[in-house]
């Protein structure tokens, strides 16, 4: 049978400030600008989540809306929305770039999608900024 996939949408709001502990003070202003601010500033972030299968022959979905909204807003939702994204254990070690929030999101789900198999994660920071994590290809 054929795979169908499903997008779901999203969203939380969450501060953030872009800032790398391997750069020095002026290195950080330079690559990442206003962006940089001590005092942080915030996006109303949206977060697609795609899970493609097979449709289950009994009610012709691909998965549970329901199972999957309660996943994404206790895993996802719940953890971001209005926080400060540099206080997060996850981004310890790591700048809190739209890039690395949408790997981490990734990660997150990909073992807790209740049927389907997760096949991309999207998130808008943006009008003009979308990050975007397709599933890594099988390696052989």
């Amino acid at each position: 049978m054929d795979e169908v996939s499903l997008t779901r949408r999203y969203h939380f709001a969450a501060s953030h400030r872009l800032h790398s502990t391997q750069l020095s003070a002026e290195q950080n202003r330079l690559v990442f600008g206003k962006c940089n601010n001590p005092n942080g500033h915030g996006h109303n972030y949206v977060v697609l989540v795609t899970v493609t299968g097979t449709l289950d022959p009994e009610n012709g979905r691909v998965t549970e809306l329901e199972a999957l909204d309660h996943v994404v807003s206790e895993t996802v939702v719940a953890r971001f929305d209005h926080k400060d994204l540099n206080h997060d254990p996850a981004f310890a070690n790591r700048v809190t770039t739209g890039e690395n929030l949408v790997r981490f999101i990734w990660d997150l789900l990909v073992e807790r999608i209740p049927a389907g198999r997760l096949t991309k994660i999207g998130v808008i920071e943006t009008r003009d900024n979308y990050f975007e994590y397709p599933m890594p290809a099988l390696k052989t």
